[in-house]
């Protein structure tokens, strides 16, 4: 079974699910990052107090998540839905109306907490829980709704703002993604609640921070978004020891957003044929040899490198993370394990910035950075093989 009838034969659910991944950009990093300054003026925060005030609630979205994400295996998941586009419109009504700046914040938190975190954890749970043999293509075409944008709000971001002002802008496109939201609440079939909730002394679910295959696996997964965050946040210092430009960078940007839908698309082709134990072993080859380009021949080409390869790596990522997450501690536990990885993601991508700056401001060079980073990754690869040994003998 191919796409298309994947497409045909399923297209409800995969259009709550990929509505849940492109809803998710109100919450991205790329998309807040457009507004900090007008955000700033409004809150009257400077510059430092807003980027301390965004650390703060990335890193309580992190502790949220833990304890809302798990919910996910027991309710409803049209009821989870509702809650989660309840609380994101509350979050854009108190950032773009209050005139107090810690309400604001809160707003912000919301956003943050609603976004990048939860949608993203729905549609990506309702994806790899409701397919069992397309599950690979299935989380292919879903994760598309983050690329798309990414690709196309900027731009649109920009034009727009010429009529506009920014808190216009947030309303009309919270109103245009309510308007498919409302259709597909009530007249899409939506799956069941998968099982039953927990009783407070529950002891038969997994608890992946207690178990050694779970932090075993974390570096795997966590290499990529980690040190791609860095070459995000330090762009400046990259280009510079690279001998290249930031108009190189921009354009590189586009060439990464570009990879992640080959990545997505045939990442997802790969799962279903190969399986994600497989995939796991080979989907950081390509931004590894990039690391690998950029220590020996800089230059241009290394950028595009970096953003290319990282851009094949991000496209297959969560298709592999949420396949070994279910070989390993099953479907009808995804939400409570899935819940534990993004909370680390948050954790770890929210602190790699102090520690690569604290590293620069050190005087270590981003050439020893970029080996550093290269060493993570393959470490994180070595360290993962018994795991994923052990999740290619487990059945689904």
């Amino acid at each position: 079974m191919g796409y298309r009838t994947l497409l045909r034969e399923h297209r409800p659910l995969l259009s709550i699910a990929f509505l849940a991944m492109f809803s998710s950009s109100l919450g991205q990093s790329f998309f807040i990052g457009l507004f900090q300054a007008p955000i700033s003026e409004h809150l009257g925060l400077s510059v430092g107090q807003f980027g301390t005030g965004y650390a703060v609630v990335t890193l309580a979205s992190g502790f949220l998540m833990l304890h809302f994400g798990p919910k996910i295996d027991w309710i409803s998941p049209r009821r989870f839905a509702m809650t989660v586009l309840l609380l994101l419109a509350g979050g854009i009504a108190l950032l773009t109306l209050s005139p107090w700046w810690w309400l604001g914040i809160l707003g912000l938190g919301l956003v943050r907490l609603c976004g990048q975190g939860m949608l993203t954890h729905l549609g990506n749970t309702l994806a790899a829980r409701e397919f069992t043999q397309l599950r690979g293509r299935a989380m292919g075409l879903v994760s598309l709704g983050i690329p798309l944008g990414e690709a196309a709000l900027p731009p649109l971001v920009a034009v727009t703002l010429v009529w506009l002002a920014w808190q216009q802008f947030w309303w009309l496109f919270a109103l245009t993604i309510a308007l498919p939201w409302a259709w597909l609440l009530i007249k899409a079939p939506w799956p069941n609640a998968p099982g039953a909730k927990p009783t407070q002394r529950d002891t038969k679910g997994p608890h992946p921070f207690r178990e050694r295959n779970f932090w075993q696996l974390l570096p795997l997964l966590m290499s990529l978004p980690i040190t791609m965050t860095g070459l995000f946040i330090y762009q400046a210092q990259l280009t510079d020891a690279l001998d290249s430009s930031l108009t190189v960078y921009a354009l590189a940007l586009t060439g990464m957003g570009i990879a992640k839908l080959p990545g997505a698309l045939l990442g997802g082709r790969w799962v279903d044929k190969l399986g994600p134990v497989r995939l796991a072993r080979l989907y950081l080859f390509p931004y590894a040899l990039a690391m690998v380009i950029a220590l020996l021949v800089g230059g241009h080409v290394s950028v595009w490198a970096l953003m290319v390869g990282g851009g094949l790596a991000m496209g297959a990522q969560e298709l592999v993370a949420s396949g070994l997450l279910i070989k390993l501690w099953g479907a009808e536990h995804l939400g409570r394990v899935r819940s534990a990885l993004s909370a680390s993601m948050v954790f770890s991508t929210g602190i790699a910035p102090a520690v690569l700056g604290g590293l620069l401001g050190a005087g270590v060079t981003f050439e020893v950075i970029l080996a550093g980073m290269l060493a993570f990754i393959i470490a994180g690869w070595l360290l993962a093989q018994p795991v994923l040994r052990v999740a290619k003998a487990t059945s689904e």
